[in-house]
């Protein structure tokens, strides 16, 4: 496959909906990672009031602020994007360098090495096995840091698909042992079980070369207005932003960004219903004989035997789950929970092909 092939990622593909002769309303999507509960109610307010017809702020001042605040950091530290994807392109551009190496720990999220091969560089993997739990030994990866020096370090914490994460003190210590860059993707971060005040360990770290990825698209569900934003210090952050084109958040985006940010009671209200559905999902996969790997997460990975075709036929009984081959992990599908009674059609839909 040519390096520089498209990211295989979850969704409702409309494409291959239509060429199967699917009505995208007759599938139930568990491939996304998504809060099944939201968006808050919140954000169709200030949508439906939103007018359309200013440029947006080009730099996000109303929103950033917000973040500034909540990560006790100086307003120029945050930079805004389309999501988090535009952020992790802008980054590669700006501080990657032909011929250097990006260092990825994986199975991961496909567009790091997307980004960094674009950037003309050069990607090693270092891998957590199945066999482990998806989990590192953590004193060999700062030896491997340290041995291969790179300029990039891409790692999603908690990662994304198998839920696994690093403590704060270990990402700490990555950060010192990089001479390059560590970027630490949170996206997922805000999903954990009983965060007590959902504040971020790494608020706290200090280290100048430790790069921080937000994504309001997961918890807050507002994946079709792409919101995301990065933390840095702040020659980092302004050096990064150099790269990104003008009013590239949009005023729907920063609305519901500033709505779901000011609205103190949704998460603490759907994320406990989210785990128990995740619970309650895990147990009747258990049931079904199968094996199911979750860690930190909500999602879940099911060990199949082949996930392509598991997901074909799931697929024509109205459900949607993720392949995971693009992560390495052909026998495997990734399952997101939704709601309850969404949940267990899914299971009902299981039983019919085991």
């Amino acid at each position: 496959m040519d390096t520089l092939d498209r990211v295989v990622h979850g969704a409702l593909d409309s494409a291959e909906l239509a060429a199967l002769g699917i009505a995208p309303d007759r599938v139930i999507d568990f491939s996304s990672n998504l809060n099944p509960f939201g968006p808050p109610p919140a954000v169709h307010t200030a949508l439906a009031t939103l007018d359309p017809t200013p440029y947006p702020d080009r730099h996000c001042l109303r929103v950033r602020t917000i973040l500034a605040e909540r990560h006790g950091c100086a307003l120029d530290q945050v930079l805004a994007g389309n999501g988090t994807n535009e952020l992790i392109y802008l980054i590669a551009q700006a501080l990657g360098e032909p011929g250097a190496t990006a260092l990825i720990l994986a199975p991961t999220y496909g567009e790091y090495e997307h980004a960094s091969r674009l950037a003309r560089m050069q990607v090693v993997e270092v891998r957590a096995p199945a066999s482990d739990g998806f989990r590192f030994d953590e004193q060999a990866l700062i030896e491997a840091v340290q041995h291969i020096r790179p300029r990039l370090i891409w790692l999603c914490a908690p990662n994304n698909p198998t839920g696994t994460s690093l403590p704060p003190s270990i990402i700490g210590d990555l950060a010192s042992a990089c001479d390059g860059f560590l970027v630490a993707d949170r996206a997922y971060y805000a999903f954990q079980r009983d965060l007590h005040d959902g504040r971020d360990p790494l608020d706290g770290t200090a280290a100048p070369n430790l790069i921080r990825l937000y994504s309001l698209t997961k918890s807050y569900a507002l994946a079709g207005l792409r919101f995301g934003y990065l933390i840095a210090h702040p020659e980092v952050a302004t050096h990064i932003g150099r790269f990104q084109p003008a009013w590239s958040v949009n005023s729907a985006a920063q609305a519901a960004g500033l709505a779901a940010l000011t609205d103190a009671v949704f998460l603490p209200a759907t994320l406990p219903r989210l785990w128990s559905a995740s619970d309650d999902l895990v147990a009747g996969l258990h049931r079904l004989g199968l094996y199911v790997w979750r860690a930190a997460l909500p999602f879940m990975l099911v060990r199949c035997g082949n996930g392509a075709t598991v997901r074909t036929r799931l697929l024509h009984l109205g459900c949607i789950v993720r392949d995971c081959a693009s992560f390495g992990l052909p026998e495997w599908v990734r399952v997101a929970p939704r709601r309850p009674e969404e949940n267990a059609r899914l299971i009902a839909a299981w039983k019919e092909i085991v």
